[in-house]
């Protein structure tokens, strides 16, 4: 009897947290295309890393996809997908230039890892294929989101509480807004050239 009272007692605890869970979701306008939208660093916290390496490929000379948003901390694996040599090289990380990197020319079917630790865009280039480009957007948490093609997004899953929302939009200085979550929350962004 003990037992199942025990364990009844964590099933309520559970879903107790899960339904403290909140969602922000909202759009961004302004500009064509896909944009991210993170919640920034959150004070006294952090983020262990997903075990699953997301995947850039180099595919029909893009890079596939064209914004790929990951958390920071996170090991992304670079594919050459194509029957020529690829080149994958940054000059910064968030604008840092020191950060800049050169994973090197590969083959076909070849692929190279990398792990972000530091938050911010990071523009891929080709040194074989000039016409080539790409992002990864490293988020600082695990809270982040790619638009669809209208500009609009969700977060799930956020504790309630009060956050610092970012949106990026590549050619676009990042907006930053607070936002407070308490169930549902929405948040839109009008970004401009």
């Amino acid at each position: 009897m003990k037992h199942n009272s025990l364990l009844v007692l964590v099933v309520l605890a559970g879903l107790s947290l899960v339904a403290q869970a909140g969602t922000i979701s909202g759009k961004v306008t302004g500009v064509p295309g896909a944009s991210v939208v993170y919640v920034e660093a959150i004070a006294g916290k952090t983020f262990p890393a997903s075990a699953q390496q997301p995947v850039m490929e180099q595919r029909h000379l893009m890079f596939q996809p064209h914004i790929l948003p990951v958390q920071q901390g996170s090991t992304v694996d670079f594919l050459n997908g194509d029957s020529v040599a690829h080149n994958v090289f940054w000059v910064s990380v968030g604008g840092n230039k020191k950060l800049g990197h050169n994973l090197g020319t590969w083959p076909q079917n070849e692929k190279r890892a990398f792990k972000f630790d530091t938050p911010g865009a990071v523009p891929l280039l080709c040194n074989v294929h000039s016409e080539m480009s790409g992002f990864i957007v490293v988020a600082p948490t695990p809270y982040f989101a790619l638009t669809n093609e209208s500009g609009e997004y969700k977060i799930e899953n956020l504790p309630d509480g009060g956050y610092n929302l970012t949106a990026w939009h590549e050619g676009i200085k990042n907006q930053s807004r607070h936002v407070d979550v308490a169930g549902d929350a929405k948040a839109d962004f009008t970004l401009s050239r």
